[in-house]
């Protein structure tokens, strides 16, 4: 008998309907709900109790089994203690690059193997393709507004090996309309947004719940005191709402933020959505990660993106060791430290590095 493949299901469309091309083509499906979260929102709900009530009516409804996996002390250990961990350092983390990485396709992922799975398979917009030598490269999503290979470049050769992305060749729109024809119960449902511990609570006071905030100045480029910040965890560079400033010069124009300074915890704005001092030339990173395992060269051209959904940039990468330098060919707005740059060439996600500064 052919082994069967392991789906995350989370209570969205997208892996519910991946669950349901994998049943089309006739592979036996195992639907595991992950629960990586257990606390409760502002009003008293856990979103797990709901995501999972769906869950059970979309696996009726495709008469495929599913079980829960918890993974909630993986995801603490693994992925929030770095993310609390990266706020303390002045930086602005990306918790669903590590969740990808340390929880869907390695906790996960070893646990379907375990189950003697042939494969894993999420929701995810993305692709997979396979080089002259017999690799793995990781595809752009055909739907260029869901294309989700920005959160899964951290992957290897042996997680893509053992992955399948069935809704990855659809647009969002397909999926929706697959759903509906299906008669899923979810074929409606709003996608989520946000960090996924975090979902629709208010950031600040989630934070609050978990690291001490200490209030310093907010300074302008000059050096002169505006006003007060409420912690520089609560802040990221290119940001306009909550600080709390009028217009600068008198001409509407607001602040944005520039710098954190965590040696003097000021918080550092500039005027206007186009300041000089928000655009950068260039980038450092670390953590660099080639989806191949090597870099193309020590040098090389490619596209990349600073931020997920942004519109591909051309860009010069020189290779050092586990960091990187990135010369763009335009200067970038709000380059931010903690998230991740991301290398492509063409439709192929070559892999990325963590952004260490603006250079």
């Amino acid at each position: 008998m052919a082994k069967p493949i392991v789906i995350g299901i989370s209570g969205g469309v997208d892996s519910a309907v991946a669950a349901a091309l994998l049943k089309r083509e006739g592979h036996d499906v195992v639907a595991v709900f992950m629960k990586n979260w257990e606390e409760e929102d502002e009003t008293g709900v856990c979103t797990a109790v709901e995501d999972y009530d769906m869950v059970r009516g979309v696996c009726q409804k495709l008469d495929i089994p599913y079980y829960t996996a918890n993974f909630t002390r993986e995801y603490r250990d693994r992925v929030f203690a770095d993310f609390l961990s990266e706020l303390e350092k002045g930086r602005t983390p990306n918790p669903d690059v590590l969740c990808n990485r340390e929880i869907k396709f390695k906790a996960f992922l070893d646990m379907a193997m375990k189950l003697d799975a042939q494969a894993l398979a999420t929701g995810h917009y993305a692709q997979l393709g396979r080089d002259s030598d017999g690799s793995y490269t990781l595809l752009r999503g055909a739907d260029p507004g869901k294309d989700q290979s920005y959160f899964l470049y951290m992957l290897g050769q042996e997680a893509l090996s053992r992955a399948m992305f069935p809704v990855g060749h659809l647009n969002k729109t397909d999926v929706r309309r697959i759903a509906k024809e299906l008669g899923l119960p979810n074929a409606e449902r709003k996608d989520s947004t946000g960090i996924c511990f975090i979902g629709e609570r208010n950031f600040s006071k989630f934070l609050s719940q978990h690291l001490a905030s200490q209030p310093g100045n907010i300074v302008d480029i000059n050096g002169k005191v505006l006003g007060r910040h409420d912690g520089l965890i609560f802040y990221t560079i290119g940001q306009r709402k909550g600080i709390r400033l009028g217009g600068g010069s008198g001409d509407g124009r607001p602040w944005f933020v520039v710098e954190k300074r965590l040696a003097t915890n000021e918080l550092i704005v500039a005027e206007g959505h186009d300041a000089p001092q928000l655009f950068a030339g260039a980038l450092l990173g670390e953590q660099l990660h080639f989806i191949k395992g090597e870099a193309p060269a020590k040098e090389f051209d490619c596209t990349c993106k600073i931020r997920y959904r942004q519109p591909d940039q051309g860009c010069h990468v020189v290779v050092d060791g586990d960091k990187c330098r990135v010369t763009f060919d335009v200067p970038q707005r709000a380059v931010t430290p903690g998230q991740s740059v991301v290398f492509y060439m063409g439709a192929v996600c070559l892999g990325g590095a963590i952004i260490t500064c603006a250079d």
